[in-house]
């Protein structure tokens, strides 16, 4: 079976690379990126197929520029398709974000010959599940999630609405196994997320605790662990980024920065906190005690509901406390941690790819009142992005010319 796998940012490259190992062994995957402005860097393409080295099952995942090469190529949307056009593969993982994946299938991808199996998803934690993330990948034939409880979910979403094809179970592929952890730690990992909390006082709460416990306990390491670094693009844009803000408040304590692998971060860890994190699942894979932070709310703005039940949500007091924590068994087998023998998203594509020719999937997002939001998806896929980004800071200065006239 020929998969071609398509990211378009860090965190769906690093959920495509290793979901790639799910495939049947003797699979031929093959690997890319889809240039847009939150392409990933160099550095974090390194990182993202680093950290899914020797997962593949159905052998090593390639660059699909016709070279063979490990790190993925990063391609235009022209370029997307004329790779899909050479490969023929039988289906298409479309690893990235809502408005690229519905503009791939439905235009750029459209009309191939033969026509593969569209697959989608989501790269952490999808509870609760939305309209939207429904919507955007309607025109798949499987929608592959991570837990029973998303699954759930996700399938009233589908009676309610309608259109897409079939859900998929896998386990989040980067969940390690507990027996991978090194002995021992002397190292506090502050998993950092791009849209929570969204003010700068909260962030900086967090930096202050987290600089008291390394003030309070000098045998202990204290890590931001950070999604990117400055100068890097990610898949939500960071108002506030932490080494950034951690500069400007005069870097009042001892605290380090880090990038790269979390999974090389949580091998020396004592302990684990985040606001919300899929991060948090790592840690608990690799039997890190674990702190969910609740002092900002718990709901689904903070992405943290899922958290409910898990024994994990505590305080900045208790971070200060160095008060980590092990997650609740039963929270652990209804999210996220169910039996490997689970999942049935490799065997459900390896099923669509036997049936041949099929009716594709209803897209939602199909009619004359979306037309315009899919030319605007187009243009972050096949315009390079510094253009991009100059043309919208062109009409911003339009827009505040004119304001300024009126």
């Amino acid at each position: 079976m020929k998969v071609l796998a398509v990211a378009d940012s860090d965190s769906y490259l690093k959920w495509a690379a290793c979901l790639l190992g799910d495939l049947p062994a003797g699979s031929s995957p093959e690997l890319v990126v889809v240039r847009t402005p939150i392409a990933p860097s160099p550095d974090q393409i390194a990182a993202a197929v680093g950290s899914a080295a020797g997962g593949a099952a159905g052998g090593a995942v390639n660059g699909a520029a016709g070279s063979g090469a490990a790190v993925p190529p990063v391609l235009s949307a022209r370029a997307l398709r004329r790779a899909a056009e050479r490969l023929r593969p039988d289906a298409i993982l479309v690893a990235c974000t809502g408005p690229v994946v519905d503009v791939l299938v439905a235009d750029v991808l459209a009309d191939l010959r033969p026509r593969p199996v569209f697959v989608s998803g989501l790269p952490g934690i999808s509870v609760p599940a939305t309209e939207k993330a429904w919507l955007f990948r309607s025109g798949c034939d499987l929608f592959v999630l991570h837990s029973e409880r998303e699954v759930a979910e996700f399938s009233r979403i589908a009676g309610r609405l309608g259109g897409g094809g079939a859900l998929g179970l896998a386990r989040l592929p980067f969940l390690r196994p507990a027996a991978e952890r090194g002995g021992g730690g002397s190292a506090v990992v502050f998993a950092t997320q791009a849209k929570v909390p969204r003010e700068r006082a909260e962030r900086e709460r967090v930096l202050l605790a987290l600089a008291e416990l390394a003030a309070r306990r000098p045998d202990l390491d204290v890590v931001v662990k950070l999604r990117a670094l400055e100068d890097e693009r990610q898949t939500h844009k960071e108002r506030h980024h932490y080494q950034r803000l951690w500069r400007e408040m005069g870097e009042p304590g001892r605290l380090s920065f880090a990038a790269g692998s979390m999974h090389d971060q949580l091998a020396r860890a004592a302990g684990f906190v985040t606001v919300s994190s899929t991060a948090a699942l790592e840690a608990i894979a690799q039997g890190v005690p674990s702190l969910v932070l609740s002092d900002f709310g718990v709901n689904a703005e903070m992405i943290n509901l899922v958290f409910e039940g898990s024994g994990l949500l505590g305080t900045l007091d208790d971070l200060v406390g160095a008060d980590f924590r092990d997650a609740d068994p039963a929270w652990c087998a209804a999210n996220y941690f169910h039996p490997r023998e689970r999942g049935d998203w490799a065997a459900r594509l390896a099923e669509l790819v036997a049936e041949g020719p099929r009716e594709p999937a209803r897209s939602l997002l199909d009619g004359p009142e979306h037309a315009a939001a899919r030319r605007r998806a187009r243009l972050r896929v096949e315009v390079p992005p510094r253009m991009l980004r100059a043309g919208y800071r062109a009409r911003r200065r339009v827009r505040r010319y004119l304001k300024a006239l009126t």
